[in-house]
């Protein structure tokens, strides 16, 4: 594991290991509209963190498999799991060894997952395989517009570093194998947990893989 991984890895250790849910334990708003239209099938979550989407998929049926390189994050995952009666399958991860089978998801959540430009194609595009032919990409991150956000209102949440935020042209490429049914840029009011609060300017992407 390198260094950049390790200094991650203790960050997102360091932050899970507080007594609350730091996204809280409501699941994101455009995954729950997106996942509510849905027939249920499997759903891969990445990057899951305290598991509030997670749990909130198996809660409406969806078998659910997701990783996080945070040992934390899975312990507050099964923890919110037993509280709402729910499982879900959670390995300690990160995108350089994660493996599953080709084409075995119906829907590829990516929520606040974000990776540097150097890696974020490569990352993209191995999960984007994980996915069957007519399963779903649901995306939402912060966009590059957020960084004026951030300087206004520390609470807004995201990374710091302007190269980790995204636009729709690059998700657009990233997956040039899905069909988009909707992509915008937009500004919502963030209310989750105390790290995901106040003005807020996302990426949206719902897409079909054709």
């Amino acid at each position: 594991m390198n260094q950049s991984v390790n200094h991650a890895k203790d960050f997102w250790n360091q932050r899970y290991s507080q007594k609350e849910f730091i996204y809280g334990e409501k699941p994101n708003q455009y995954l729950k509209e997106k996942l509510e239209g849905l027939p249920v099938g499997r759903i891969l979550l990445p990057a899951e963190g305290e598991g509030r989407n997670g749990v909130f998929a198996a809660w409406l049926g969806w078998k659910v498999s997701a990783f996080d390189q945070s040992e934390e994050g899975k312990r507050k995952a099964e923890q919110l799991a037993v509280k709402n009666q729910v499982h879900i399958d959670y390995q300690i991860a990160d995108l350089e060894n994660v493996r599953y089978p080709e084409n075995t998801f119906d829907a590829l959540a990516l929520v606040y997952a974000h990776f540097h430009s150097t890696a974020r194609r490569d990352y993209h595009r191995k999960l984007a395989g994980y996915v069957k032919k007519g399963g779903v990409l649901i995306l939402e991150a912060f966009g590059k517009q957020h960084a004026d956000n951030q300087k206004q209102n520390p609470n807004a949440g995201g990374p710091r570093n302007f190269d980790m935020l995204y636009d729709l042209a690059g998700l657009k490429s990233d997956f040039e194998g899905f069909e988009l049914i909707e992509s915008i840029e937009t500004t919502i009011q963030l209310d989750e947990g105390n790290y995901h609060r106040g003005k807020a300017s996302v990426v949206r992407v719902y897409a079909i893989k054709q």
